[in-house]
C-alpha cells in the first residue's frame, strides 16, 4: 500500500533542497521558540515577581527536566526517522505499524516518567549540591513539573510524527497557543493567586496538556496515513527494534550529557545563589541562540531520512552540506547580536546587577563556540537520517562527557576554580567534540563511498 500525499505534507525526495530545509525548518524554529518560552516565560514572572532565590531555583531544575525529556526525545527521533522512511518509501503499512507502536510505547512512557520523576526529585537535587536557601522550591517546582509531564511527552513524540511526514507547521500553530496560555496562566497564578513558583509550575503543566490534547485530536481524526487508532494499539516487536536502534543511541547519549551538565551545574552552584541565577539566565538565552540549529538539525533529520527511504543518496549529500551552511551562517550573526546585547538579554529575567554580571560573562564567553555545537548537531542529524545513531551517540559522550568533566576536575583543582573556568566547560566539550564528528563523518562519508547508506 502507497502513502497518499496530503497537502499538509511535504516530500522532500523531489524539488529545491534550500528551499525544502528552510520551508520545513522556519515553522520548526518557530516552534522550538514558543516551546522554550514556557520555562523562560517562568524564570522572567519569578525572576521580577517573586525573588532572586526563586529564579536561582529555576536554574537549577532546568537540567533534572532537560534529564527526562532528553531521553525521551532520543526515542522521538527514532520515530521520527523510521516514519520518514517510510514515508520516502511509500509504504503505507509500515508507516501506520510504527506509528501504532510508538503511540503505545509513550503512553507507558509516561506512566514511568511521572512515578520515576517526582520519586527521583529530592535526589537529583541532592547530586547537584543545590544549596539550602533554594532546595525547597526547586523541588515544588520539580515535583508540579513531573506531575503532569505526560502533557510533554505526548506533544514531542505527536509533533515529531508529523514532521517526519513533512508537516512543521501545526504543531507551530499548537504551541503558539498554548504558549500564550502559558503567559496568561504564568501572571495569573502568581500575581493574582500568589502562588510563587508552584504557580509558574501549574501554569506550565496545564498549558503542556492542552497541546496534547490538540496533537491527539489531529491523529485521531485525520484522514491522513499517520492517523492514531485505538482499536490497533499494540506494540510490534519488529517496529520497536528499529525504532530504539535509532532513537536509543540519540537518548542515552542525550541524558548522559544532562546527566553530565547536572555535575557542571554542582560546579556552578558552589558559588552561591547569585551566580546560580546569572548561570540560569545564560542557559536560557543560550537555548535560544542554539534553536536555529537543532530547527535545522531536525530538517537535515526529516529530508535525510525521506531520501535515504526512497534511495535517492544525491539529494541526501546535497541536503547536507545544504543544511550546514544554512545553520552556520544563521549561528553566526545570532551569536554577534547576543555578544553585543548580553546585558539587555540578561535584564530580562532579572533587574539584580550581580545576576545580570554574571549571565553577561557566561554569554560573551561561551556565544561564539555555539558554531561548534552548530557543526556537531547537524552533522549527527544527517548520520541518524541515514541509519547511524551509534556513531555520534559515542562521538558526543566522548566530548560532552568525559572530556568535558575531565577539564573539570583538573582546571578546578589544580589551575583556578572561578565562575568562568567552570563556564567555559561548554565550549571545551563542543570544540572537541565538533573535531571528531568532523573526522568523523568525512570518513565514514569516504569510506562508505558516496552511493551507499551510511551504517554505524
Amino acid at each position: 500500500m502507497r502513502v497518499r500525499e496530503k497537502k499538509e505534507t511535504q516530500n522532500m525526495t523531489r524539488g529545491p533542497i534550500a528551499r525544502q530545509l528552510i520551508s520545513f525548518a522556519i515553522p520548526l524554529m518557530f516552534g522550538n521558540i514558543f516551546q522554550m518560552l514556557y520555562n523562560t516565560v517562568d524564570s522572567i514572572v519569578v525572576g521580577n515577581f517573586v525573588g532572586t532565590e526563586a529564579l536561582a531555583a529555576i536554574g537549577a531544575t532546568t537540567m533534572v527536566v532537560n534529564l527526562a525529556v532528553f531521553f525521551f526525545n532520543g526515542f522521538s527521533v527514532g520515530a521520527g526517522v523510521a516514519i520518514s522512511n517510510a514515508f520516502g518509501a511509500g509504504n503505507a503499512k509500515d508507516l501506520h505499524t510504527t506509528l501504532q507502536t510508538v503511540m503505545t510505547t509513550t503512553f507507558i512512557a509516561c506512566v514511568l516518567f511521572t512515578v520515576v520523576g517526582m520519586a527521583g526529585v529530592k535526589t537529583m537535587l541532592r547530586l547537584m549540591d543545590t544549596p539550602s536557601d533554594v532546595f525547597d522550591e526547586a523541588t515544588t517546582y520539580l515535583v508540579i513539573y513531573f506531575a503532569g509531564i505526560s502533557g510533554l511527552l505526548v506533544y514531542n513524540i505527536g509533533s515529531a510524527i508529523l514532521r517526519a511526514v513533512g508537516d512543521s507547521r501545526r504543531p507551530l500553530f499548537y504551541l503558539v497557543i498554548t504558549s500564550i496560555l502559558n503567559i496568561f496562566l504564568d501572571l495569573l497564578f502568581v500575581l493574582v493567586f500568589h502562588l510563587g513558583i508552584a504557580g509558574v509550575a501549574y501554569a506550565t503543566i496545564i498549558s503542556q496538556a492542552c497541546s496534547a490534547c490538540m496533537i491527539m485530536f489531529l491523529l485521531l481524526h485525520t484522514d491522513a496515513v499517520y492517523r492514531f487508532t485505538w482499536k490497533d494499539m499494540r506494540i510490534d516487536s519488529a517496529s520497536f527494534r528499529k525504532v530504539m536502534l535509532l532513537g536509543l543511541p540519540n537518548g542515552i547519549q542525550s541524558v548522559l550529557t544532562a546527566f553530565s551538565n547536572i555535575f557542571v551545574q554542582g560546579y556552578i552552584n558552589y558559588f552561591g545563589s547569585v551566580c546560580m541565577a546569572g548561570w540560569g539566565c545564560y542557559n536560557k538565552v543560550d537555548s535560544f541562540i542554539f534553536l536555529p540549529v537543532q530547527s535545522m538539525a531536525m530538517a537535515a533529520t526529516t529530508f535525510v531520512g525521506q531520501n535515504d527511504g526512497a534511495g535517492n543518496t544525491e539529494r541526501v549529500n546535497k541536503g547536507t552540506w545544504a543544511a550546514m551552511g544554512l545553520s552556520v551562517s544563521v549561528v553566526a550573526v545570532i551569536a554577534t547580536l547576543i555578544w553585543v546585547f548580553a546585558p539587555s538579554a540578561v535584564r530580562l529575567f532579572s533587574q539584580d546587577e550581580q545576576v545580570i554580571r554574571y549571565g553577561t560573562a557566561f554569554l560573551r564567553l561561551n556565544s561564539f563556540f555555539l558554531l561548534c555545537n552548530d557543526i556537531n548537531h547537524v552533522l549527527a542529524a544527517a548520520l541518524r537520517g541515514r541509519g547511524d545513531s551509534l556513531g555520534p551517540m559515542v562521538i558526543m559522550l566522548v566530548g560532552f562527557v568525559a572530556i568535558r568533566q575531565t577539564y573539570l576536575f583538573l582546571v578546578t583543582r589544580f589551575v583556578a576554580n572561578t565562575p568562568a573556568i567552570v563556564g567555559f566547560g561548554y565550549p571545551v566539550g563542543w570544540m572537541a567534540t565538533c573535531v571528531i564528528e568532523v573526522v568523523y563523518f568525512i570518513r565514514k562519508w569516504s569510506k562508505s563511498g558516496r552511493d551507499v547508506v551510511v551504517q554505524a
